[in-house]
Order: structure tokens, then sequence, then C-alpha cells
């Protein structure tokens, strides 16, 4: 139902050009020894996954972004809402924070690739791209 979305692509760790192969080494973001291995072309595609260097430094803002909803959704929730005391939202905030680095990782980093790639369909079929990754391979679309 979500293929073909961006969306897709992000929650299940899969390449934003053609949705099949994976993006991370690990599927578990909390695999601490392989959370941040990530995949140098995809295995379908072959879509080099950083296209220069320091390409997923822009991620960093986009993690910054999902901490900073994190945090202003779960305010919302346990002080507004539930009428939670402030001294216990920060006790249990703090180490939902470092606990929940890992995923915010990967997830932004997923997210900011998907803002340059786009889903192209015809790769999903395996006859329409017999060619290996070579020095020549297309980088972004």
């Amino acid at each position: 139902m979500l293929k073909g979305s961006k969306l897709y692509s992000i929650l299940f760790n899969k390449c934003p050009r053609c949705q099949e192969g994976d993006f991370f080494v690990s599927k578990s973001a909390y695999n601490l020894k392989q959370f941040d291995k990530m995949h140098e072309t995809c295995s379908h595609c072959h879509l080099r996954y950083s296209p220069e260097p320091g390409f997923f430094t822009g991620a960093m803002y986009v993690s910054y972004a999902y901490y900073v909803a994190f945090i202003i959704s779960s305010f919302v929730l346990f002080y507004a809402i539930l009428d939670i005391n402030l001294d216990y939202y920060l006790v249990v905030l703090l180490p939902s924070l470092i606990i929940l680095t890992p995923f915010f990782f990967r997830l932004a980093r997923r997210t900011w690739i998907n803002f340059f790639v786009d889903y192209r369909p015809e790769l999903t079929k395996p006859e329409a791209n017999p060619v290996k990754a070579t020095a020549h391979s297309e980088v972004l679309p």
C-alpha cells in the first residue's frame, strides 16, 4: 500500500530509488556495533548512497527536527494532557532521548536522501537493470 512513496523507503530501510535494496547493513537500529553502517550502493539498482563526502551532514538538521517533534509531543502528552509532574517528565525524557539516538540517526539519514532521490518504478523489475555497478554508475537522478 505504501510502496512507491517516500514514506515506504524511510520506514522500511529501503533504497529511495527502487525500494528493493536495503539502505543500512543491519535491520535493527539497536545493533550497536553496526547501527550506523550503510551499504555503499543499492544491491538492486546500484544507486550510490553517499554521492559526495559530507552528503549526510544535512541529516543532522533532520535529526534535530525529529528530536524537537518528539520532545514537544511527549511534553503535550505527559504534562498538558496527563497532568504528570514536570520533574517526572524530565526524568523519563532524558533517558528516552539517549535510547532513541540510534533510531533517529537512521531515520534522519533515510529522510535526507529521500529529499534528493525519487522513486523510479521501472527499476523494480529485475530485467530492467542488467548493468552492474561501475565507476560511471548513476549517483543521483
